[in-house]
């Protein structure tokens, strides 16, 4: 798989989220997509469940790109990126990379978020 279209739809995915644009963020992923947020929670998988978590985590998060997407050799990118929300009133960071495949369509497959509990910083 061309490496560009997948930067292109990681570009695309940070936009949409930046931008609260549920429609457009929906349209990058497969009918039968799964997100695992972070990995090693239960996923969720299919337009319903994915599109209730980023409906949830939208609200009031923005994405920093940190460096800009990687490709592969195969059918996977990923992006590396701050999180800047808020949690119990206060200010947060979370650091993150997303490892994402993509089908033969070019939407994306499967998304695994890797972060855990020290990589979340207060401000």
């Amino acid at each position: 798989m061309d490496n560009l279209p997948m930067k292109k739809t990681l570009q695309e995915y940070v936009d949409a989220f930046n931008t609260n644009d549920l429609e457009h963020l929906m349209s990058l992923f497969s009918d039968e997509a799964s997100v695992e947020d972070p990995v090693g929670s239960p996923p969720k998988t299919g337009r319903i469940e994915i599109e209730a978590f980023y409906r949830e985590s939208m609200t009031g998060a923005k994405l920093e790109l940190l460096v800009s997407p990687r490709g592969s050799y195969s059918n996977a990118a990923t992006i590396t990126f701050a999180v800047h929300t808020e949690k119990k009133g206060h200010s947060i960071r979370i650091d993150v990379t997303d490892v994402m495949t993509f089908d033969s369509a070019g939407k994306i497959a499967t998304m695994h978020a890797y972060w855990g509990p020290d990589d979340m910083q207060q401000l």
